[in-house]
């Protein structure tokens, strides 16, 4: 089509020129009766008429016009003038409304409301110009304005280590890729509502009989919605999602890690002693989840592996990989279909392939995951000064060491610091009798894990 507008607009172009005003207002009747319907708007689009003359255009062509001297021809310059001609002011103020910050208006009328053409219509009105929301349509066109939505470009304030924190998760993976260790990607699809509701895209139905689905968006109270926590397998191009039925919690997502790991990587990675993850640094695998760190080190220790955790800065979710290498792809096949209940969502994750090669295993997760749980502070300290009371660290000088408070910092490893009155008395091996315990009562096991002392 763009190639025929081309055309035509090089066509009327020429012809204006030779015409007169009758004979190029038949022309172009004639071109748009022969493109049938939408003729009219696509040949005013390539001619410069409007759409008034091409419709007397087809009525003199048709000769259903009222009868009128075929000789008389408007003599040039003749007709009515374009408004913005009649009225000077007309487009600067115009162009004011639409745009007042950069005009230097912070209290235009229309600065806190949405600038439809007819709110922008009733406000020129108020100013003293003639308009309609007709003409500012077409004003709005000369001045180079379109409707437009928001675009999401802007990332926020860097870290100035930004680079080289990327640089760092492309190297680690890199590292374990070479020496054949496994690499995963994970993340939380967005929940999805089960039952006969609408669902995004298109699918392809015999004409006039799409899927017919409710007219609401309220969730069945026996089905309610599925959470899909996919895990993908980066060296592989394989993954797996399980389908939670209760809540997104940091239990669920280390659980479908397990799950991944006793269906599909065990199998290919028999002998590996590492694994390493990478993760957005929010949600349920977020760095600064507590029990994310706790429930990963209880599945390091039952694998008897090193999980290596990799977080994402934040803002950056996007760039984790099972975004773009695996969820995309199953939002595509299952597009325009409604997810009628947890067999069909399954079968559909399971089908989802591409040219490249992914497969996908999916299954049912109907385990019920309580929201809220965490490490807390009061629970960190009850447990850890209990320990130091039993075993008191040494005195320096005849003054005892005293620890009064424990508190673990968000990190993406488990960072603890001990508050105490003289922290540089304490020695290397009552820290790493610290270390032990906190280890041993939190289950720590395969986590890397630092302990600072602090003066309170």
């Amino acid at each position: 089509m763009i190639v025929i507008l081309t055309a035509l607009q090089t066509k009327f172009q020429t012809l204006s020129a030779a015409l007169d005003e009758r004979s190029l207002r038949l022309c172009a009747a004639a071109d748009a009766k022969m493109f049938g319907y939408g003729g009219i708007s696509f040949v005013a689009q390539a001619s410069g008429l409007s759409r008034t003359t091409l419709h007397a255009g087809l009525a003199d062509w048709t000769g259903s016009a009222k009868e009128s001297d075929p000789g008389r021809i408007r003599r040039p310059g003749a007709g009515r003038k374009p408004i913005q001609e009649k009225d000077a002011t007309l487009l600067a103020d115009l162009d004011r409304l639409l745009d007042p910050v950069t005009r230097g208006d912070p209290m235009s009328p229309l600065r806190w409301t949405c600038k439809s053409t007819p709110k922008l219509a009733t406000e020129l009105r108020a100013q003293g110009h003639a308009v309609s929301q007709a003409t500012v349509w077409r004003l709005l066109d000369q001045l180079d304005y379109s409707m437009q939505s928001n675009r999401k470009t802007r990332e926020g304030g860097q870290h100035p280590d930004r680079n080289a924190q990327f640089e760092f998760i492309n190297q680690s993976a890199k590292d374990f890729l070479e020496r054949g260790l496994p690499v995963i990607s994970v993340d939380t699809k967005k929940k999805e509502l089960v039952g006969t509701f609408k669902n995004g895209g298109r699918e392809w139905e015999k004409k006039g009989q799409p899927e017919e689905v409710n007219l609401h968006d309220f969730p069945d109270k026996k089905l309610g919605k599925v959470n899909p926590y996919g895990v993908y397998d980066v060296g592989r191009n394989e993954g797996w999602m399980s389908v939670g039925l209760t809540h997104d919690t940091a239990e669920f997502a280390v659980e479908s890690i397990r799950r991944w790991w006793l269906r599909m990587g065990q199998r290919v990675y028999a002998q590996a002693k590492e694994l390493l993850i990478m993760a957005d640094g929010g949600g349920s695998n977020g760095s600064r989840v507590r029990l994310w760190k706790v429930v990963l080190g209880k599945l390091a220790k039952e694998l008897r592996m090193t999980l290596h955790v990799r977080h994402f800065p934040p803002g950056t979710s996007k760039w984790n990989k099972i975004e773009h290498r695996m969820f995309c792809h199953v939002t595509e096949n299952w597009r325009g279909r409604p997810l009628t209940d947890y067999l069909t969502i399954v079968e559909l994750i399971s089908h989802t392939s591409t040219s490249k090669g992914l497969s996908i295993q999916a299954e049912i997760d109907p385990a019920m995951y309580e929201t809220g749980k965490e490490v807390s502070d009061e629970e960190l300290s009850q447990t850890m000064l209990s320990v130091i009371e039993a075993h008191q660290p040494s005195s320096e000088k005849g003054k005892m060491v005293e620890i009064y408070r424990v508190a673990q910092i968000p990190s993406n490893f488990p960072i603890f610091v001990f508050y105490c009155n003289l922290p540089k008395a304490i020695d290397e091996s009552y820290s790493r009798f610290l270390e032990n315990k906190l280890r041993e009562k939190f289950d720590f096991s395969g986590v890397p894990m630092q302990i600072y002392f602090r003066k309170k």
